[in-house]
């Protein structure tokens, strides 16, 4: 037994303990336990910096040999999944899940569930044919759906739109591999990657539309992105940190294995779309861009911080994608960082809103704030997960963007670069609503005596916080892994030292930015400590401004609805058109369903039965 068959046998095993012991006391610790022993098989299959290892055995299908092998990509969304597990699974132990429990729910469902997504996904990232990603697909669908419908309600409801989508998905995967089967006789990547060069440009525009469209719905790339909000801000707390962290980046390992590491980005240039000046990488970069800028803004209108950071996650999503299809060894390593990057980000966030939500029971952002004094640790949390998730330093998020940035402008993609700027400023413009709306301004009378989240949330919290600054003070470990994903992906390399990048258009270094922004801050601080004058302490329920006394009952801040203005100006003539475009395609689905039926209903339904399936075999083969 290698390495590998350890880490399958060892996430099958952890996903058993969930269904047998997921309602005992003792359910986190075993699966913590699992998690973490699983970390330690992935370490040692040595999978990113040696060669890659294939699983010990293999199954036929049909005639068809399925395989499973982990080289450095899988390793880089293994290591992701695993962290998400296993933090997320800390975080909703203890009073978290007693809670959770005495709200009539089941410890043990939510724990198969989240042990489930994670078996999936490292079966999925070793996917080393066809047969054996689409079985890993589709148990992830089957899966995400099981963690997103556990709450009933508007979480059900999500998780059935949700379920629309992958089905659409998976059949377009499905009728891709048909296609490449034709061309290859084999749905082993090998044969596919040598048969892909001799494919016309037609059959590879019908590969683009059925798999970009089939693993941009997972991926959440516009137009597809419309179910991924309220799916993940209504899952239970761990979930929907799981889900925000790797979930949707599934959709991206698989666009990395087939359009960067199969067809090539070379290839995808040279797929020119006639009276325009556009290639099929061009077509792929704009929906990036879009896919940054429209989700970011409708972050902007949410008034649910769960929502916001939802939707956040579709729109940083479009960073990676633009990183990776810019092809340099800059933009690629900026993309491929900021996977991990944002993961951490996101999974701090959503842990410090859940946080709150559990204390004060609401994560309306009209009905909170002024918790900094009653959460403090939560608000650096908080803090720590906006700067990185606005793309300012000295967080790991300025990291991964800062590269983005300089490959768009080093390859003359101005536009590209504008949009990613748009996409940044309305992030900006979210996160300071977020932490203001939540945590500054005046106390409401009811939260006065809310307290702090407990140890067992904190630890996760205060963990990832750490990981963020130390990810932006020190990115060459990250950067490190990034290189070998590009070495195998056979991408241009970086060129990367501790504290960042050498190029020849002149690199950076973030020990000594970080470095010089602390000494700034820390000149700061003792002039205001050591050289203000006299103050006094006014408790925050009281203040005064104006020459007039302000109590508690005066409600001098108000955070009601933040850039109402702006939403009014900008807010209609953007969401509404994506619903527009759903309920549309939905309306021709259901034209074309009872269509059919009525086609197929006469009087002859075997006849036109057999000549529906001859014209799709002519077209096929």
């Amino acid at each position: 037994m290698n390495a590998l068959d350890l880490l399958f046998l060892l996430s099958g095993a952890t996903l058993l303990c969930a269904l047998l012991f997921g309602r005992t006391r003792w359910a986190a610790p075993l699966l913590l336990l699992g998690y973490a022993a699983q970390f330690v098989a992935l370490l040692q299959t040595n999978a990113l910096f040696g060669e890659p290892i294939s699983l010990s055995w293999s199954l036929v299908v049909l005639d068809q040999p399925m395989h499973w092998r982990y080289d450095a990509l899988s390793w880089f969304f293994a290591l992701i999944t695993l962290g998400a597990g296993f933090l997320s699974t800390g975080y909703g132990s203890g009073v978290w899940m007693r809670d959770y429990e005495r709200a009539g729910h089941s410890a043990g469902v939510l724990h198969t569930a989240l042990a489930a997504n994670v078996f999936s996904m490292v079966l999925l990232v070793g996917a080393e044919d066809f047969l054996s990603l689409f079985l890993g697909w589709e148990l992830l669908n089957w899966a995400t759906f099981f963690l997103m419908a556990l709450r009933g309600g508007i979480a059900a409801r999500a998780a059935l739109r949700y379920l629309g989508y992958a089905f659409t998905g998976g059949m377009a995967i499905l009728g891709a591999m048909a296609l490449l089967y034709a061309q290859a006789g084999s749905l082993e990547f090998q044969p596919i990657r040598e048969s892909l060069p001799q494919m016309s440009d037609g059959q590879l525009w019908v590969l683009l539309a059925l798999l970009g469209s089939g693993f941009g719905i997972k991926m959440g790339l516009l137009p597809f992105h419309l179910w991924q909000a309220p799916a993940y801000a209504e899952t239970p707390g761990p979930g929907s940190a799981f889900f925000s962290a790797v979930s949707a980046r599934m959709g991206l390992y698989a666009m990395l294995v087939f359009f960067v590491g199969m067809v090539g980005l070379a290839r995808l240039v040279q797929m020119e779309i006639p009276y325009t000046f556009l290639n099929g990488r061009d077509l792929l970069a704009w929906i990036a861009v879009f896919t940054i800028i429209f989700p970011t803004y409708t972050a902007l209108q949410q008034q649910d911080a769960r929502y916001l950071l939802a939707w956040h996650g579709i729109g940083q999503g479009g960073y990676m994608v633009l990183g990776v299809l810019v092809g340099t060894a800059e933009g690629s390593a900026g993309g491929l960082l900021h996977i991990f990057n944002h993961a951490i980000t996101q999974v701090a966030l959503l842990m410090a809103v859940f946080a709150v939500l559990y204390r004060t029971g609401t994560t309306d952002l009209n009905r909170l704030g002024g918790l900094v004094a009653r959460m403090p640790l939560t608000f650096l949390t908080l803090l720590f997960g906006i700067i990185s998730l606005a793309g300012l330093p000295p967080m790991a998020g300025f990291v991964s963007k800062l590269l983005v940035y300089r490959a768009l402008l080093f390859e003359g993609m101005p536009l590209l670069f504008v949009g990613a700027i748009i996409g940044t400023l309305g992030t900006i413009l979210s996160v300071y609503k977020l932490i203001h709306n939540i945590f500054l301004g005046q106390l409401r009378l009811e939260h006065e005596s809310v307290q702090e989240a407990p140890l067992s949330m904190l630890i996760p919290m205060l963990s990832l916080s750490l990981l963020i600054f130390l990810a932006g003070y020190f990115p060459g470990p990250t950067l490190s892994w990034v290189a070998a994903v590009q070495a195998q992906l056979g991408l241009p390399v970086v060129n990367y030292h501790l504290g960042g990048v050498y190029d020849a258009h002149g690199g950076f270094n973030m020990i000594w930015i970080v470095s010089v922004l602390l000494a700034g801050f820390g000149i700061g601080a003792l002039v205001f400590f050591g050289l203000g004058g006299p103050s006094k302490r006014v408790h925050q329920l009281d203040n005064y401004a104006g020459g007039h006394f302000l109590y508690a009952e005066n409600r001098y801040q108000y955070s009601d609805h933040f850039y109402a203005g702006l939403m009014h100006l900008i807010g209609p003539w953007y969401r509404g058109s994506f619903q527009w475009l759903e309920r549309a395609l939905g309306s021709i689905v259901d034209f074309l369903a009872h269509f059919t039926n009525g086609f197929y209903g006469i009087a002859q339904p075997l006849l036109w039965s057999l000549a529906a399936v001859l014209g799709i075999a002519v077209w096929v083969f």
